[in-house]
């Protein structure tokens, strides 16, 4: 760090953090114990979101930490996926785990202030380039405590966080807005697809081109003829361009079709029965798959994968055990048919409006990134000393750390070990 602001010093985590004490909660043993461990602190809300509780005896061997409230936690372990939180009071006097570093605020640094430098990317991305090991990727307790973190007056640090809550509470209440839009997307899709289906969405077109003809009501066995797919091991698949479509999809290529003609195709067993894919040309149909084989001609493809795929055919699925869809599921439904010309216009209106609702949620996603990079600019400001003017009567960073230092250079050695278990 260079050029820091009047009264800013440059230090070291250790420097502005106190020390905590392990305690093994297995000679405790029927001591009840709440623990934090990677998995208990969401990275996304930065927060503890589910601690786990044992008594002392089912103690895991890394739970040996205590903390405190207003202790930040960093997880050591992949520390880019920000596994990083603030201890709430409720949580005091519990513990976490040795893969996690507790860092207890001296006073020379305000608890949210160290909370807010060890979560930024700055810090962040430190760490991680220090990182050693290819499948455990972590830095150790040493690494943290050695990294740097500016430290503006104490005062100011205060002036810091409350403009850093002011305006981060109003990306945190757009995020909350624009998280709230997938699950309305996908109502307005069912919406779309449910008024395509009833004849709202054409209706204008019809009254336009005078068409008087009513939409038909039929079982799909009025229109398809089902056909099961064929085995298709993947040692026997040779090279090719040919698509091998089952219940998931295109899952693999090989050099010969099953089938030389368009189709539609429902997945019929397991976790996939019910999905509905297109097949646009020579395929081979797996036989965990149902396909058309034959279409009236009354009938648009296209039209028939939206209504299949409307269907919800997973809530459909047979079994106990292993879900299935068989040709006797497909042709219970009652299929709906209107002129095969307002079926290509429902299509393609559906389509239109589907595409229009994805690009939606596209733009909520991409706002929400730009949410993220907009606070780590605040924070980068505030660690610069932007954000809030600075003070020259607060006392300078300096002269707290002096004394800190001076107040730990002659406080009594604490004996070594690790504290007694109550």
């Amino acid at each position: 760090m260079s050029n820091m602001p009047q009264g800013w010093e440059e230090a070291t985590i250790a420097d502005v953090t106190t020390a905590f004490v392990s305690i093994d909660p297995t000679k405790i043993p029927d001591q009840t114990f709440r623990y934090v461990d990677i998995g208990s602190i969401d990275n996304k809300s930065q927060t503890i979101a589910d601690p786990k509780s044992f008594t002392g005896k089912e103690a895991p061997s890394r739970a040996r930490r205590v903390i405190q409230a207003d202790d930040t936690l960093f997880s050591t372990v992949r520390t880019y996926l920000k596994n990083i939180a603030l201890v709430p009071a409720e949580l005091s006097g519990e513990l976490t785990s040795t893969g996690i570093a507790v860092l207890r605020p001296s006073g020379a640094v305000d608890a949210t202030y160290l909370f807010r430098w060890v979560s930024s990317d700055p810090f962040v991305n430190e760490l991680s380039a220090a990182q050693d090991g290819t499948m455990y990727p972590a830095v150790s307790d040493k690494d943290v405590a050695s990294a740097t973190i500016p430290v503006p007056p104490l005062a100011e640090q205060r002036r810091i966080m409350a403009k850093i809550d002011s305006l981060t509470g109003k990306s945190r209440r757009a995020r909350d807005h624009l998280n709230h839009i997938p699950r309305l997307v996908e109502k307005y899709k069912q919406a779309i697809l449910a008024a395509a289906f009833r004849g709202d969405l054409t209706c204008e077109w019809r009254a336009k081109h005078h068409h008087k003809s009513e939409w038909k009501s039929a079982n799909p066995s009025a229109y398809f003829t089902w056909s099961s797919g064929k085995n298709l091991p993947s040692k026997r698949q040779v090279a090719g361009d040919v698509p091998v479509i089952g219940g998931n999809g295109v899952g693999g290529y090989h050099n010969e079709a099953l089938i030389d003609f368009p189709t539609l195709v429902v997945g019929r067993v397991g976790a996939q029965c019910g999905n509905v894919h297109f097949s646009s040309g020579p395929a081979w149909i797996t036989d965990n798959a149902i396909f058309a084989r034959s279409v009236s001609d009354q009938i648009d493809l296209s039209y028939a994968v939206l209504f299949f795929r409307n269907a919800n055919l997973n809530q459909l699925a047979g079994g106990s055990g292993q879900p299935y869809i068989n040709q006797t599921t497909l042709n219970a439904l009652t299929f709906p048919v209107p002129a095969i010309e307002e079926q290509r216009e429902l299509v393609r209106l559906v389509e239109m409006a589907l595409n229009w609702v994805d690009r939606i949620a596209s733009d909520a996603t991409s706002a929400c990134k730009l949410i993220d990079h907009l606070d780590q600019s605040v924070l980068v400001k505030a660690f610069k000393g932007e954000l809030v003017p600075q003070d020259p009567a607060d006392e300078p960073a300096s002269a707290l750390l002096d004394r800190i230092r001076t107040e730990r250079a002659t406080a009594p050695k604490a004996k070594r070990g690790r504290k007694k278990a109550a």
